[in-house]
């Protein structure tokens, strides 16, 4: 662990600062390029992948809808295919058909971890903006 992440670890076990702060020091810490990440091939100006999707709703000034703020790690999606994974084949028929006894299309034999990772290559440049006359929803990678 490097000197750096071990300092804002200790804020954070001491209450200086809070987890939320603590996670984007974190992340800033590896965006920047050291010269060890300058030098393994990664193009300069590149576009770092995205780590979280993000569904923001924001209500529009009326007060009757609360605020919603999800930001769900990309690496939770890879793992949750890495389990899908496990899961037996008699499961998984018995998975596949309550799905889509509820409408939902969906075959678990068929996600990968390789269609995975071009998924999220393409989500790079997901933006979805949602705007009704109550409420704004934003979906989007960051």
């Amino acid at each position: 662990m490097n000197e750096n992440r071990r300092q804002i670890l200790e804020m954070l076990s001491a209450g200086k600062i809070t987890a939320d702060e603590a996670e984007r020091l974190i992340a800033a810490l590896e965006q920047t390029p050291s010269g060890a990440s300058a030098s393994n091939g990664a193009a300069a100006g590149a576009k770092p992948k995205p780590k979280y999707i993000r569904v923001v709703v924001e209500d529009n000034g009326k007060g009757t809808n609360p605020k919603v703020n999800v930001r769900v790690p990309m690496q939770l999606l890879r793992s949750g295919v890495k389990l899908a994974a496990l899961i037996p084949k008699p499961a998984q028929q018995h998975v596949n058909e309550a799905l889509q006894e509820h409408g939902v299309q969906l075959d678990l034999s068929q996600i990968k971890p390789e269609n995975l990772e071009e998924l999220v290559d393409q989500l790079d440049e997901l933006t979805v903006d949602v705007d009704d006359k109550d409420v704004k929803v934003r979906v989007f990678c960051e």
